[in-house]
Parts: C-alpha cells; sequence; structure tokens
C-alpha cells in the first residue's frame, strides 16, 4: 500500500537550491547533452582468445583508431538493440557480439566471401 505525503507550496521564505533554479541562460537541449555524453563514452571492445588467435594466424592488422571506430559503431549497434552484428573493415570480418562487446572472430575478406554468416541480426560496415 502506498502512503501519501502531502505536497508543500513552495513559498517566498523557503528557498531553493541554486543547482533547481532556473537561469536566464538559454539551457541546451537535453538532446544535444545526451548526444554529448555518448559520445565522450570509450568503448572498450574485448577481444575473445579465439579471436585474438584468428587475427593472429590471418595476418589482419587494424590499428587503434579503426578499433576505436569499431566500438563507436557496435556501442551504437548495441543501442539499437542489436546483440550479435557482423562488422566489415577494410581488411577484415569480424563477428562482434555487441550485447557483451566483444569480438568473437575474425577473418579476411577473402574468407568472409566464401561464408554464410547466421545468428547475427546486424550488420556494421566501418570505412
Amino acid at each position: 500500500m502506498f502512503s501519501q505525503v502531502p505536497l508543500q507550496p513552495i513559498t517566498s521564505k523557503q528557498t531553493i537550491p541554486s543547482s533547481i533554479r532556473r537561469s536566464n541562460q538559454v539551457q541546451a537541449p537535453f538532446s544535444e547533452h545526451l548526444n554529448h555524453a555518448l559520445s565522450q563514452q570509450s568503448t572498450k571492445l574485448t577481444i575473445s582468445k579465439h579471436a585474438s588467435e584468428r587475427l593472429m594466424q590471418r595476418g589482419i592488422h587494424i590499428d587503434k583508431g579503426q578499433w576505436d571506430k569499431i566500438g563507436q559503431r557496435v556501442s551504437e549497434a548495441k543501442n539499437k538493440g542489436i546483440s550479435e552484428s557482423l562488422v566489415i573493415v577494410k581488411n577484415a570480418a569480424l563477428i562482434v557480439s555487441a550485447k557483451n562487446e566483444t569480438v568473437i572472430t575474425a577473418m579476411n575478406l577473402q574468407e568472409a566471401s566464401e561464408q554464410i554468416f547466421t545468428n547475427i541480426n546486424g550488420a556494421i560496415i566501418v570505412n
């Protein structure tokens, strides 16, 4: 059962904390603050042992800038409800669990062109 607490009107004798008071300055819309906060998040992808071995075996090198782009796009995909994704970059194809932010496996594009990908619900192409 809920108990009701009577609401008290704010009178001129009560002070309102400055953090709650509106200022005369123009405030940025919430969506702008949200987009800024989301862009500041650094998504760190985990690379599974299997994927790490495949990257080494197949001589696939992805530089830090590219990993950052992949991580950002995987985060966006996760926010859109994608759980498992095929990520295609200029020299490789990755299967990534967006839900866990983990690279599951990696292959070069020639191998990828011969594959049928199942159990994914999204694809990301990163330039």
